[in-house]
């Protein structure tokens, strides 16, 4: 046996990378910011504008690719190629904005908002593939501390365009083109594969617990400069002080790994035996050398006690091997690890995808248009309820992770059920939204961001626990696949065309589409009936997949604790 020490490598540094990562990761949700002068600039309506918000969701969430790449090559290129696409896609939109260069057509903005969006997939894959791997038995906690500071980056970004950037959507887009790959380069070293800790302690629960208090605070902090810079001028100086503070807030998960190295603890030490026969290469991904710690795959039989092999004697071991000789490989069940051709034949892979198509797809298409509901309620400026709606996207992450983490492991309740709950809020939501109150908007906005929060933050360690950890970024990146499809259906083809048909009969004969907005209620009103109408049908698939798999919960949870079920010999 070779004994590997779990901290020679701590995963807390990569985490610590990670949130940097991830905030820039958050740069599809920047496009409310500067969707309006792609409007007056270009000229282009509404249906073009959301046509070009549905561009923003494809490249956000079209994953496949990097997805693949995360099971083959080192996460350092992963995060390169979406520095690369963030540099190439926004920098075509900056040129554009500023008419460095006229005369491009549609559908060539079309491809590089595409493909600077896409950045985000490759950035999200790459942490969050290597950080799950790292922390296979906190996964809910996990997925949710780091697609929780995904939501945050929207508020990031706001308080960052409101203030040093003067409101500027060119100054916005030269961001976004230069600064954020250099935080990527400057990071993508950091995350990496690391020994995973298979034994769970009580120091790594208070850690995960001080990253999740210093997000929470981040956000907070975030919302007052928002909501004060809204109503009050801020100097220079008190600009740049908030600033320094921010980034403070968000190196401190910098503080974990900071500690264990200068104030280690004697009983943090914690040690996981891996047979020493070559068992390591099952573990490991393509593209890992041999001296790489490696990770843990398929939920249902590599994240228990790994000594239990130990105990199968060697008659057993053979006739295994020889029952193994003669028996067909037998299909993966739950828990196991899928390849994604496997489990696209599974019913509960098509529910979770339909439950999150809905959720997520309906919640986006708010996003995209928040910009023109405000105003056709009378907000003009839209900042307040884009914050609002990245706090709440952030609780939701957040909350949706540590709170599924807590009931699964206490009450065994699948993680879906809690999708079920917030698709009812949202139906509540929408209705809200079809009010066309004013008074009302904040409320519903701050709400739907903390039920599309909690889509993301539990479908994410659905997918590992139903399907295992292996092909993981391959799989959660397909049910990605349902917010932009959602996107298109309710946003691009819905919602832009039902607004622009709207506006029509306000402003006949309709000739000047760039200076022409709806006003009123009805612009939106029977979008957001018919999204509520989508949401009851979204409730009641994620009821059937909460049924289905609750014993599959009641297997992998019983004890507590993530466990491996009885070994048997195939």
């Amino acid at each position: 046996m070779q004994e590997l020490k779990a901290g020679r490598r701590p995963p807390w540094v990569g985490l610590a990378a990670a949130v940097w990562v991830l905030v820039a990761a958050g740069n599809a949700y920047t496009f409310p910011l500067y969707s309006p002068s792609l409007k007056s600039v270009l000229g282009y309506n509404q249906q073009q504008l959301t046509m070009l918000g549905v561009a923003n969701d494809i490249g956000e969430n079209f994953g496949l690719i990097a997805g693949f790449a995360s099971s083959r090559f080192r996460p350092w290129l992963v995060l390169f190629a979406g520095a690369a696409c963030c540099f190439l896609g926004f920098g075509v939109l900056w040129l554009t904005v500023t008419q460095t260069v006229t005369g491009l057509p549609f559908w060539t903005l079309w491809i590089a908002l595409c493909i600077g969006t896409n950045s985000s997939a490759w950035l999200v894959t790459g942490v969050l593939v290597t950080n799950m791997r790292n922390f296979p038995l906190s996964r809910g906690t996990v997925s949710g501390i780091l697609k929780g500071y995904v939501g945050l980056s929207l508020s990031v970004f706001t308080a960052l365009y409101t203030g040093m950037l003067h409101s500027s959507s060119t100054n916005l887009l030269l961001f976004l083109a230069i600064g954020l790959p250099a935080i990527c380069l400057a990071m993508m070293c950091t995350v990496r594969p690391c020994t995973p800790s298979l034994e769970e302690n009580t120091s790594e629960r208070g850690r995960f617990l001080f990253i999740q208090i210093s997000s929470v605070l981040l956000g907070l902090y975030l919302l007052s400069f928002t909501i004060t810079n809204s109503y009050v001028s801020l100097g220079d100086g008190i600009t740049c002080l908030f600033f320094g503070i921010m980034v403070l807030f968000l190196l401190a998960p910098l503080a974990i790994p900071l500690k264990m190295t200068f104030f280690p603890a004697n009983n943090e030490q914690t040690v996981a035996k891996i047979p020493s026969s070559g068992s390591l290469d099952d573990l490991s991904t393509g593209g890992q050398d041999k001296t790489e710690p490696l990770i843990a795959t398929s939920s249902a039989n590599n994240l228990g006690n790994v000594q239990e092999s130990d105990d199968v004697s060697d008659v057993e071991m053979l006739l295994a091997v020889g029952e193994g000789a003669v028996k067909k490989k037998r299909r993966p069940k739950r828990g196991d690890d899928f390849e994604l051709h496997e489990a696209l034949i599974k019913a509960d892979f098509w529910l979770l995808f339909m439950a999150f198509f809905i959720g997520a797809g309906s919640g986006v298409t708010v996003l995209n248009n928040l910009a023109q509901i405000g105003i056709a309620v009378g907000v003009d400026d839209p900042t307040i309820l884009l914050c609002l709606f990245s706090f709440g996207n952030f609780l939701g992450r957040l909350g949706g992770g540590a709170v599924s983490e807590y009931f699964v492991r206490t009450r065994m309740l699948p993680r879906p059920i809690w999708m079920t709950c917030t698709q009812i809020i949202m139906i509540l939501a929408y209705l809200l939204y079809a009010l066309g109150l004013s008074s009302t908007l904040n409320a519903s906005t701050a709400m739907l961001g903390i039920c599309y929060g909690v889509q993301t933050s539990v479908m994410v360690p659905t997918v590992s626990e139903l399907f295992g950890l292996k092909h993981f970024g391959t799989l959660f990146n397909f049910m990605l696949l349902g917010n932009p499809l959602g996107a298109f259906l309710f946003s691009g083809l819905l919602a832009g065309s039902l607004y622009d048909k709207e506006a029509a009969k306000q402003h006949p004969p309709f000739l000047d589409h760039s200076s022409t907005s709806c006003l009123g209620p009805s612009c939106f009103r029977v979008t957001f009936l018919t999204l509520a109408g989508v949401c009851s049908l979204g409730t009641l698939l994620s009821m059937i997949l909460t049924r289905r798999i609750r014993p599959v919960y009641q297997m992998l949870y019983a004890g507590g604790s993530f466990r491996q079920p009885p070994t048997s010999i195939h």
